[in-house]
């Protein structure tokens, strides 16, 4: 055990996830009970620039365990981006005792988290926590279940009067740079077609999916479109299709921010439990710049500087063959 850290500050930043809650409670109540005080720093990097912080205790996360959003709050920062601000924010966890951190959140928050560590060789152990499950070295990130279950179901519902109307609905999810969520969705909730970023589909394209869907005498269409997908989102889609075929009485319907509310699924509950148990043992391992996540059934680490290479991080080719085969 690293007998050097005397108290963990944790922190959430970047974009809420379901879960995250789960994952604080996990890292508060496992250093204390390897003898270690905690300090939750509010508003995430912000709230290192302001000194918002504050002790935590093991009563500190009660009943947090099935809450959505995060209890420290989040912010994005701009003024962490400079030396000055990353300045500021060391001397404030500083005074406060902090000397070690564990971050809660997704690509922007590690690299923040990397560059501040190497600057002052504060150790670092990082989370994934974002819907979008786009961080290479762990197979999913929390929230990531929580959103889609609670895409499909909204598909479920829309799919309902679709199918009353005989509509084609084109529904929007997020997703700027990555397709996980409407590729997972889109083959639940059994999708016509599906537009992800990383896979252009010209509009050419999806009319002809649409036409082979029409010639086949499907009654309602669902098209999901990530909102990263280069043809602009659904409503430029929407209309874009509806130009070409005027008998359709097409919708669109925009999830936004409703993918990341909500009570986390017991696998995120469970996942950020391990990962935020996980992420303390590692820092008082001494290990550093690193993120904890899950592969297969198993606690990994990856380092910080490679789970930021997105470009390491696809989508599993056979779901993208996949999507295509079982929307005939």
């Amino acid at each position: 055990m690293n007998n050097s850290i005397k108290r963990i500050g944790v922190f959430t930043s970047g974009g809420d996830a379901p879960g995250m809650n789960a994952c604080i409670r996990a890292v508060v109540r496992t250093a204390i009970y390897e003898g270690k005080k905690v300090s939750g720093i509010l508003h995430g990097y912000q709230g290192m620039i302001d000194g918002n912080i504050i002790d935590m205790n093991s009563r500190s996360v009660s009943n947090i365990l099935q809450l959505g959003g995060t209890i420290l709050k989040t912010a994005r920062c701009l003024d962490f981006r400079t030396p000055e601000g990353r300045k500021k924010a060391y001397d404030n966890i500083t005074a406060q005792g902090i000397d070690a951190l564990v971050a809660i959140g997704g690509d922007g928050t590690f690299t923040g988290a990397e560059v501040f560590s190497r600057e002052y060789d504060i150790p670092v152990v990082g989370v994934p926590g974002t819907i979008d499950n786009d961080l290479y070295g762990s197979d999913f990130t929390l929230g990531y279940d929580t959103a889609n279950n609670t895409v499909i179901d909204a598909i479920d519902k829309i799919r309902d009067t679709a199918a009353s109307h005989d509509r084609l609905f084109f529904i929007e999810v997020m997703g700027r740079d990555s397709g996980c969520i409407a590729l997972n969705c889109g083959i639940a909730g059994g999708a016509e077609a599906i537009l992800l970023p990383e896979k252009e589909t010209g509009i050419d394209e999806l009319i002809q999916k649409l036409e082979n869907a029409a010639k086949d005498k499907k009654t309602s269409t669902i098209v999901i479109v990530a909102e990263g997908d280069k043809n602009g989102g659904a409503y430029n889609v929407a209309k874009r299709v509806q130009e070409k075929f005027d008998f359709y009485d097409a919708k669109v319907t925009i999830l936004g921010h409703l993918q990341r509310g909500g009570s986390p699924s017991s696998f995120d509950r469970v996942l950020a439990s391990r990962l935020g148990f996980g992420a303390v043992k590692r820092l008082l391992r001494g290990e550093t710049r690193i993120m904890v996540g899950l592969r297969g059934n198993d606690i990994v680490t990856t380092p910080l500087e490679v789970a930021l290479r997105s470009k390491e991080f696809k989508l599993a080719d056979d779901m993208i063959e996949m999507m295509n085969v079982l929307a005939i």
